[in-house]
């Protein structure tokens, strides 16, 4: 494929022109060796005592603003929550900047607004800071929520998605693809017998209850743009070994199922913004599972896959029929604007 010289919307789907345009652009000109790890969020040196500060940022662009099971407000907590939870961190605060498009409902806004609030309540963070600017109508699509979310790394703790090693099980947290296509039915207009609903979730009480259970906690990923295949595939890179995940014990709802079979899609690059990978050492994966199990967020929660020396680099599915395929990241877009 050609390189491209406009920015495209497969840019912003999480797949390979994603990551070029991060190492090609950000990276070039932003290099620095906090930032040379690509994690969900940096890890700072202590600031005076042995727990690290974390930062991370991010920003929300999904359509529609409001879908089953959430909307950009608890999104946008959710999300920045999450990315520094998924190294580790305890999340304490955030701040919040609002583009708002001309013309937006005030009962909108107000309504996104509270659910931001619940959900960083129920998080158990605080939103000290924010911004708000409005644009021309027809300039943000109704709105625009970007955060910053800063925690802290207690001492010992060291997850990155460098840190994977050969015999380590992969884990996920509970089914995979419900928010990408719970937003997709209610873009489309969908309706099914089973309502589809988005796994929208805060995850650092479900990464407190890890550490509580043992610190070998290797790698975290929560597999939002680009799915559970995209999240693999960078841990895999990253640390430079293979991932080997065997279709049968991926967790899907047969309602994603049937939906993704409908519009020609594969749940493994479907958005998720309510689960995580976990990389654990294989000493301690039964408990892990255990209390992965015994909490909401992770009740669901199955052993997908190991890690291997083999293929560097790689991510291979093992299908039922017993027949291995590499899993590669998405090169386009295979659901736009999904946060």
């Amino acid at each position: 494929m050609p390189k491209p010289d406009r920015i495209l919307m497969a840019h912003g789907s999480g797949g390979q022109l994603s990551h070029n345009l991060v190492e090609q652009v950000f990276v070039k000109h932003f290099h620095n060796p906090i930032l040379a790890g690509l994690d969900d969020a940096a890890v700072l040196p202590p600031l005076g005592d042995n727990a690290r500060p974390a930062l991370t940022t991010d920003s929300y662009v999904i359509h529609p603003l409001f879908f089953p099971g959430g909307d950009i407000g608890k999104l946008a907590v959710c999300g920045t929550v999450n990315d520094l939870a998924m190294r580790g961190a305890r999340p304490l605060y955030l701040t919040t900047g609002f583009i708002l498009e001309e013309g937006l409902p005030l009962d909108d806004l107000e309504r996104i607004a509270a659910s931001m609030a619940a959900t960083a309540r129920a998080a158990g963070v605080q939103i000290v800071a924010g911004d708000t600017k409005v644009v021309d109508r027809g300039s943000a699509d109704g709105l625009f929520i970007n955060t910053a979310g800063m925690g802290l790394v207690p001492e010992g703790v060291e997850i990155s998605g460098a840190n994977a090693r050969p015999g380590d099980a992969v884990i996920i947290s509970g089914t995979i693809g419900d928010h990408g296509m719970a937003v997709m039915s209610r873009r489309e207009g969908l309706n099914f017998s089973t309502p589809l609903q988005s796994d929208c979730a805060p995850l650092n009480g479900l990464v407190t209850t890890l550490l509580e259970t043992s610190p070998n906690v290797h790698c975290l990923r929560d597999p939002t743009r680009g799915g559970l295949a995209t999240a693999l595939n960078e841990l895999a890179a990253r640390s430079g070994v293979g991932i080997e995940i065997k279709e049968t014990q991926i967790p899907v709802r047969q309602a994603v199922r049937g939906l993704c079979e409908l519009l020609g899609m594969d749940p493994l690059y479907v958005a998720n913004e309510g689960k995580l990978v976990a990389v654990v050492a294989p000493k301690d994966t039964d408990k892990m599972l255990t209390a992965m199990r015994a909490h909401e967020y992770g009740a669901e929660a199955a052993i997908i896959g190991r890690v291997v020396s083999e293929h560097p680099g790689r991510v291979v599915l093992c299908t039922p029929l017993g027949a291995r395929r590499v899993v590669d990241m998405l090169v386009g877009a295979q659901l736009p604007r999904i946060c």
